[in-house]
């Protein structure tokens, strides 16, 4: 059975060398399908890695379109993708990779999906993962959340890829969104030179703000312990390969940041210190990051105000 992948980025290009390398045939949807057609490789996104066979690229969404599709978009471009393409995708199993909080809405993917593709199944592929590591073969741990994800486990699972399975789509998707703002600040601790002391500080201190935000929205508690929480955040936070704590790093060094690839954390930190702030919910790292980026606030501003927060039980 046949997958689809819409996204050619580097990580859906990833997932579709690894899926494709177990010997499922894939289809991987790029606006600039041509030149990868041809060359057999994603030059400009994932570099050095040559498409096995089984893996078909095509500029035409409805070429091959599997019952099983992923859609490697980017979080804030989800809805408006989905809105283009809803009557195509209609009855099929969406499962989104990005992580993220949309800026208006304040929905995670799979709300976006369920709502604007109604008659399409929501689900959720998330944790510890950085597309060169996937393509390169390497061993890879991730979450599948679906309100049935037994079949898409066995389906996906297999290679490189290890596949644990949830029902919790609030939590896997708020862990996944969190992490990435979390990410931003450590970043912004080491780049500035407060230590690594800090960034385990933060670390903690956030995943407390993870666990209080997932709540919130309903999710079950222990998920966020799994990988598509704990594990993701451990990632992301402390290596340079992670888009949002490179981000952080340069801000943080006084630095202009890159403009290569999406950093999904820096709309995420809003949206979720928007919903936040509605509910009366307590986010002072996410707050931090919010002002820090808008220029409103330095590092050093920022940590002293973490610092002379009120004493309380941890």
């Amino acid at each position: 059975m046949s997958v689809s992948i819409l996204g050619a980025g580097a990580f859906g290009t990833s997932l579709a060398i690894a899926i494709a390398r177990n010997g499922t045939p894939v289809t991987l949807w790029a606006r600039d399908a041509g030149d990868m057609a041809t060359r057999r490789e994603n030059t400009r996104r994932l570099p050095s890695f040559p498409f096995p066979e089984g893996l078909t690229v095509t500029e035409d969404l409805t070429e091959g379109l599997a019952d099983l599709v992923l859609l490697a978009v980017p979080m804030q471009q989800l809805r408006g993708f989905l809105a283009e393409h809803c009557d195509v995708l209609a009855g099929r199993t969406l499962i989104a990779t990005c992580k993220g909080i949309d800026l208006t809405t304040h929905q995670g993917p799979a709300e976006i999906i369920a709502e604007r593709c109604p008659t399409a199944t929501p689900a959720l592929l998330s944790g510890p993962s950085f597309a060169v590591d996937v393509a390169a073969g390497l061993p890879t741990a991730l979450t599948i959340a679906a309100a049935d994800p037994e079949p898409l486990q066995r389906r996906l699972n297999g290679g490189n890829l290890r596949l644990y399975r949830s029902t919790d789509l609030v939590g896997v998707e708020t862990g996944g969104a969190m992490k990435n703002v979390i990410a931003i600040a450590c970043g912004l601790a080491i780049g500035a030179g407060l230590g690594e002391s800090a960034r385990a500080a933060l670390l903690t201190r956030g995943f407390a703000e993870m666990n209080r935000f997932a709540i919130w929205r309903g999710a079950e508690p222990d998920t966020l312990a799994g990988l598509s929480g704990f594990g993701d955040l451990a990632l992301t936070s402390t290596s340079e390969k992670s888009r949002n704590y490179a981000f952080g790093l340069a801000l943080g060094r006084g630095e202009t940041p890159g403009s290569a690839g999406t950093v999904e954390g820096r709309a995420t930190a809003r949206a979720v210190s928007n919903a936040a702030r509605d509910a009366g919910i307590e986010m002072p790292i996410t707050d931090m990051v919010v002002a820090v980026i808008d220029g409103k606030l330095s590092i050093t501003e920022a940590s002293e105000m973490l610092l002379a927060r009120p004493l309380k039980e941890e």
